[in-house]
């Protein structure tokens, strides 16, 4: 029987069969390859290259050769920058998370005007250039700038302090800075936790304090977890409020690396020293990444 002209404007149109699976909620195979694909060429020419052209270029020159990450274990130098680098992450992550994540709670549990506030202070920083801010840091603690004046005037001091180019000033800069990318994980985790959890913890004789320690924290981890892996990326790898901030005397690998590629033009041995850099924070970041596991599997058996 032949359709009439009403019944084929009514029929539905059949989607293709290359671009959906037997289920109407599951794309093909060919249609996801298609919509993965810029995507990947883009990791691939923006990551993935350029990653293997510096590990490449580190041990080929022009020759396959170890002689670069020889130099950086037999030169003291080299490896104290590294491991003060690592320090520096570490203490900057550790600080950015102590003073965070009482912000990042008063911003999930907030209402009204005190959220408007809290997420001001967060966000304003956050979209203000980091040179703009380690300036600030500058005059902030120059000898004569408004903290050394401060304390002249309280009379705690006598003449000012040294406060600039230092190791402290580059881990206050550098917590200030990356404190928004502990807050909004941290934030993001606790407002997907409900409040009944605590409440009805607190109801079953368990205190504030206690209700939060064994409900409110481990349920948050994941966003603790991100928070320190993405300021302990940042934080390794930080090149412009060490160099503002810290000086000389406060010298770091991206510091470093800049130097050999600017100044030395030793291109093999930056390649070598950023490649070293990489697989350190890889490490760490499996490490953060099973320590995170370890302690949700405990959770779970408690």
């Amino acid at each position: 029987m032949s359709m009439t002209t009403d019944n084929l404007a009514l029929a539905p149109i059949a989607p293709a069969s290359w671009l959906f699976s037997h289920s109407s909620r599951r794309y093909s195979h060919a249609l996801t390859l298609v919509l993965i694909a810029p995507l990947s060429l883009l990791l691939a020419a923006g990551f993935v290259y350029p990653i293997g052209r510096l590990i490449f270029l580190s041990v080929m020159a022009p020759e396959f050769t170890l002689e670069y990450y020889e130099r950086i274990i037999s030169e003291p130098l080299y490896l104290y920058v590294l491991l003060r680098t690592l320090q520096t992450g570490v203490i900057v992550t550790l600080a950015s998370l102590l003073f965070g994540y009482p912000v990042a709670y008063l911003m999930a549990r907030a209402k009204g005007r005190t959220a408007m506030i809290v997420a001001s202070a967060v966000f304003v920083p956050l979209w203000t250039s980091v040179l703009v801010r380690s300036y600030a840091w500058i005059v902030l603690l120059q000898r004569n700038g408004i903290v050394n004046n401060l304390f002249i005037e309280t009379g705690i001091v006598t003449s000012p302090l040294k406060l600039l180019y230092t190791e402290g000033a580059v881990i206050v800069a550098m917590t200030h800075v990356l404190m928004p990318f502990m807050i909004l994980p941290i934030c993001n985790a606790l407002r997907t936790i409900p409040s009944e959890y605590e409440r009805a913890a607190r109801n079953l004789g368990a205190g504030h304090i206690d209700a939060f320690l064994r409900v409110t924290f481990p349920l948050s981890l994941p966003g603790i977890f991100a928070g320190c892996v993405m300021c302990f990326i940042l934080a390794i790898g930080f090149y412009i409020t060490p160099a503002l901030v810290g000086g000389p005397g406060a010298l770091m690998m991206a510091t470093l690396i800049g130097q050999q590629t600017l100044v030395l033009l030793d291109w093999p041995f930056a390649a070598a020293l950023a490649t070293v850099l990489l697989t350190t924070t890889l490490v760490f970041v499996l490490a953060f990444r099973k320590a995170l596991s370890i302690s949700k599997g405990m959770n779970s058996v408690n």
